[in-house]
């Protein structure tokens, strides 16, 4: 059983901000294998289904980004999922928009989401790690540019990388991104 973790901050208020990627990415997952809704549940909404003969369990924590690991750590326990089954897709300012990268592990590069969890489960998690790159104006303050919406172009390369994930995820779940090396870039 794998457990696929989108992170961002709940409500329409913050729905396609740059921090909720997480969430943009494993709605597409969502969409694209038709799982099934399994409600609210341990703070979080949760789909449930089978990818490619695997047991798969998508969550969207609704705690707010600073506090998922809790919400996380009542599902593992409960579904007994250990956490090398465990994948987390997450916005990343250093990495530029339409990039991917995939690591195992290491800091939070101050994502207090990951710190969060991090803290709660450990790191020892595979992260899909999606970029929105840094503000082009050095003053603009980080928390405004990650709770900021993506305007109408960059939705569309949100889009594309999205479509690009739950096309990677059946590579993801049979352990075959050795294939494209750890840290890959998409």
């Amino acid at each position: 059983m794998f457990l696929l973790v989108g992170l961002g901050n709940p409500g329409e208020k913050y729905k396609f901000t740059k921090h909720n990627f997480g969430f943009l990415a494993v709605d597409q997952i969502v969409q694209d294998y038709n799982l099934s809704v399994g409600g609210l549940k341990f703070n979080s909404h949760i789909f449930t289904g089978n990818i490619f003969g695997k047991k798969i369990i998508t969550v969207k924590p609704q705690t707010f980004m600073n506090c998922c690991g809790e919400s996380i750590r009542l599902i593992m326990n409960f579904y007994k999922i250990p956490l090398e089954n465990i994948i987390v897709f997450h916005d990343d300012l250093d990495i530029v928009l339409e990039k991917i990268k995939t690591k195992i592990g290491g800091g939070n590069a101050g994502h207090n989401g990951l710190r969060d969890l991090d803290q709660i489960i450990g790191s020892n998690y595979l992260r899909i790690r999606l970029g929105i790159g840094r503000p082009e104006n050095n003053a603009y303050e980080i928390s405004d540019y990650v709770l900021s919406n993506f305007n109408n172009e960059e939705m569309k390369k949100v889009s594309i990388v999205n479509q690009k994930i739950s096309k990677l995820l059946p590579l993801i779940l049979e352990e075959k991104l050795n294939e494209f090396s750890n840290n890959f870039y998409l």
